[in-house]
């Protein structure tokens, strides 16, 4: 059986070799007996898959001791609202930058328990570039100051860090995660969806610096209580074992492919090949500014926005699959993380090219 080349947003495209591997195991771990599903969260093999799977992305991120690695369930999403009742501490104010519609959502929910502070936005552009940081405006009494490093939906990504003095950075990497290295001493969280680089959908990660722990509102429900799962090793009930297992497998094979740096050279290759051929081309146009494009989702648009549905039935006929933009914003989006191989956008630039040919 031949594979797709799935250029989906998410669930995305997972490394052929960390599949079969699951495939191998599926009925028996390690010989076991088990499947990871089967398992108990408590037994010694479970706990050491969940052990390997933390050290080996601290190894990848070079995760300081002091910070706590959680994995976490409900998504990226649920974050939007954890964040605030975890880290407020007693402050009523939180800064957020806007820039696109992951960033919108995570300013509507935080406004259910403080007030929001806009310290930048590119709403004035659709979105389409991040905004420098001489253009932030934190505030002094803030609690954090939130951004999200990579809008999946607009494809703009912060090729930088910011810096915001004493306050707290809080980052939603959901979709760049470990598509290059990270300081995460800069940040006083990091949280990020797996279903874009790391495993299955319903597992999030979470990075954060153990002072940051232990002041939750009075409100926040156990489960959604940082420190809850901080002392818990993330076990506090039952975590999303075969997510967790899958990303280990993922993390295994990062290092194998030599780590982070290794990783973001042949990202920036991949994107490159791209972006090159979008820019050399008047049937096809990206709306983002050069210097803010993502190197993981790269939206695009044709010519005649007519001839989006044959474009995208001619792309699905050849295995080239979901390359519909989001609903919101329309065109064509090809998102081309970690998993995505070189032949993969050469395929993709195959037929564009080809389609280009017969339609413009």
């Amino acid at each position: 059986m031949s594979r797709a080349t799935n250029f989906s947003a998410g669930p995305a495209t997972l490394p052929e070799s960390v599949l079969k591997q699951a495939a191998a195991d599926m009925l028996d771990w390690h010989g076991s007996g088990m499947s990871v599903m089967e398992m108990s969260h408590r037994g010694p093999e479970f706990i050491s898959i969940a052990e390997q799977a933390e050290a080996d992305l601290r190894e990848l991120l070079a995760v300081p001791a002091h910070y706590k690695v959680l994995f976490l369930q409900g998504g990226a999403s649920l974050q939007f609202g954890m964040i605030p009742m975890n880290l407020l501490a007693g402050r009523t104010v939180a800064d957020y930058v806007h820039t696109g519609e992951w960033a919108k959502k995570a300013i509507a929910e935080a406004k259910k328990y403080c007030q929001v502070g806009i310290v930048a936005s590119s709403e004035d552009k659709q979105f389409t570039y991040a905004p420098d940081q001489s253009e932030w405006r934190v505030s002094p009494d803030a609690a954090y100051v939130h951004f999200t490093s990579n809008e999946t939906i607009g494809g703009v990504e912060f090729h930088w860090t910011p810096e915001v003095g004493k306050v707290p950075l809080v980052v939603d990497m959901s979709s760049h995660f470990l598509s290059r290295p990270v300081e995460v001493s800069r940040y006083g969280l990091i949280y990020a969806g797996a279903q874009k680089n790391v495993g299955p959908a319903g597992l999030v990660i979470v990075i954060v610096r153990e002072d940051l722990l232990g002041h939750a509102m009075p409100i926040t429900p156990s489960m959604l209580d940082y420190k809850v799962h901080a002392d818990a090793q993330s076990m506090s009930n039952t975590p999303p074992a075969y997510a967790i297992y899958i990303a280990g497998l993922v993390f295994q094979w990062l290092k194998a492919q030599g780590g982070l740096s290794a990783m973001e050279q042949r990202n920036i290759v991949k994107a490159k090949r791209l972006y090159d051929f979008l820019d050399s081309s008047s049937f096809y146009k990206n709306p983002v500014r050069k210097f803010d494009r993502s190197r993981m989702n790269v939206p695009f648009t044709l010519a005649d926005a007519k001839l989006d549905n044959a474009f995208l039935k001619g792309a699905d006929a050849r295995g080239l699959l979901q390359l519909k933009g989001h609903r919101s914003v329309g065109g064509m989006r090809a998102s081309i993380y970690n998993a995505m191989p070189i032949e993969g956008i050469e395929r993709l630039l195959a037929y564009m090219r080809e389609f280009e040919k017969e339609k413009a």
